[in-house]
Order: structure tokens, then sequence, then C-alpha cells
């Protein structure tokens, strides 16, 4: 979704969408000017907008973690008694925070539903009891805060290509969280250096795949996998490590890698873009390095052989 509006209302009404205790304070209408751009994918919505004005945000999430970066100037981010560092994201799951700025500021931010970070969390660690919190607002580190922003940079610059295509729509989703995730202190950090579950690798390596063989055209990620495996995503890792010698993302990589090697000799299967991208690859240049070193070859090249 895109609009740029001068309405204060209207614009609030927009963002309470996503968070409903959000709310504009103290704006300055006669400089006002919002524009506003936002995407979702299954659990998480990203956003992005920039405010021309002076502004106080208040913001108060209820099932949901927010995690924001105020980029202004001048910012002042605080909750309670806590002043957060404006120059880095922050998180909150809960805690009212409160933002201001003087002379406008471009704001990103990340909308989870809390439920289903929690589920994911658990399928991830295999800690059945776990409850996702929040154990502090900042960022583990400065690296880490940087992380957040190259992931957020990426995923911003790829959701709109998300329409139609389910399998990259369920990677960005999974990758949002999971950076997220580890960037940021939270119980789930607890549960990730416990012992990976290692029981019953072999069955569970034989279960995963044959769900891949039969699923890599589908939206499935890595905890998909392991769900179907009967296993923690962490415990599957350490099985396919052990047992073939790469990661069962690696497997599924190669899964649809020769997914889309079988219709690029197809007559009517489309040009290379669209199949990279009905495979789950978002970048031409990638899928097509990936294709080079699985196929010593380009998919150009694999085009006017099959194609001809």
């Amino acid at each position: 979704m895109h609009f740029t509006s001068r309405d204060v209302d209207r614009v609030e009404q927009v963002w309470q969408q996503f968070v409903p205790s959000a709310a504009l304070q103290r704006v300055d209408v006669e400089r006002f000017r919002f524009d506003w751009n936002s995407g979702e994918l299954g659990s998480v919505a990203i956003i992005r907008y920039d405010l021309a004005a002076q502004v106080q945000s208040v913001a108060q999430p209820d099932e949901q973690l927010l995690i924001c970066r105020v980029d202004a100037t001048d910012a002042e981010v605080s909750s309670g008694r806590d002043t957060l560092d404006a120059a880095q994201p922050w998180l909150s799951d809960g805690a009212r925070v409160n933002a201001r700025w003087h002379h406008g500021a471009q704001v990103r931010a990340l909308v989870i539903d809390r439920e289903a970070a929690e589920a994911r969390v658990r399928q991830i660690t295999g800690d059945d009891r776990l409850t996702l919190r929040s154990t502090s607002f900042a960022p583990k580190s400065d690296a880490a805060a940087r992380d957040w922003e190259r992931m957020f940079s990426y995923v911003d610059d790829s959701v709109a290509g998300t329409s139609g295509n389910d399998i990259l729509a369920a990677e960005l989703e999974r990758h949002a969280l999971t950076v997220s995730l580890s960037v940021f202190p939270t119980t789930a950090l607890d549960s990730l250096v416990k012992p990976a579950q290692r029981r019953a690798a072999p069955n569970s390596v034989r279960r995963a795949l044959t769900f891949i063989e039969e699923n890599a055209h589908r939206p499935i990620t890595i905890d998909d996998v392991a769900a179907a495996a009967y296993i923690s995503t962490r415990g599957l890792q350490y099985a396919f490590r052990r047992s073939m010698d790469m990661t069962p993302a690696e497997y599924l990589r190669r899964e649809r890698l020769q997914g889309a090697h079988r219709d690029l000799g197809e007559q009517d299967a489309g040009s290379i873009a669209t199949i990279a991208r009905r495979w789950g690859f978002s970048h031409p240049s990638r899928f097509a390095a990936a294709y080079r070193e699985a196929y010593g070859v380009s998919p150009s090249a694999t085009v006017e052989r099959t194609r001809r």
C-alpha cells in the first residue's frame, strides 16, 4: 500500500491498522506531510513512512512485536524512564514507546504477530514450552543493529515482487523474523544455546527428503520441513549435517534449482526471470550464479540449447 496525505486523522487511522495503540500527538499541521509504504508477508508487516513536521508519536503493541527505527537528526525515543538510542532500531513486545522529532523523520518498522513468532521460535528451537519475550529494547550490539538495517532494506526492496509468488513471500517472512529475533535479546536466545534435539535422525532425514522433493514447488520453509519430519529445526539441521554433509536449506535450494532447470527446457514456461521467481529466486544475478554452479552453464545457455 502506498499513499501520500496531509490529513492527520487519515494517517493515524492507517497506522492504527497495524498498531492499534499508535497515536500522533502535537502535530504541526502547517508542515504536516505523510508518505506511507507498507506490505504484508504472512505474520509480518513491513512499513516505511516519511513524516515531515514536528510530531510526537506513541505506540504500545498488543499481541505484537514492534521493531522500529526513527531516522531523524533530532529524534528522541523513550519508554517510561528509559531513554532509547534513537540511532538504532528498538523492540517492544508491549511496552509503551514515545518518539518525537521537530523537523521530519523517516520511520522503518516491522510489526510481527506475537503468536506466530512464538510458534516459529518453538519449531526452530524444539522448545515447546518457550514463551517469547523481549529482555531489552536495544539490539545486542552495533553490528547486530546493522544486520537488522540490512535485512529491512532487503525485505523492503523485495516485498513488492511477492505478489503471486508464495515461495518468495514465505522465505522473506521467515528471514525477517529470524534476523529480528537474532538481533534483539529475547527468551528465544536462551533456548538456542541448549543442546539440539538429536533423536531419530536417519528416519527424520528420510521424511524430510521426501517432504522437500514433493513440496519444493510450494512456499515451504525449513521450519515446515522439520515439522513434517517430526523434529525441531535445529535437530533437523544437525541430522542433515551428520548424515548428508549438507543443510536442509541447501537441499531445498537444490530441489528448486532442479525445478527451474526443468522449466527452462519447456517451450511455454516463461522467461528466465519468471521461472527464477516461480522457484523462489528473487534476484536474477544470484539465480544465474547458483544455476551456473550447479549445472556448469548459464540459464540462457540452457534455454538456447533446449528451446531451439
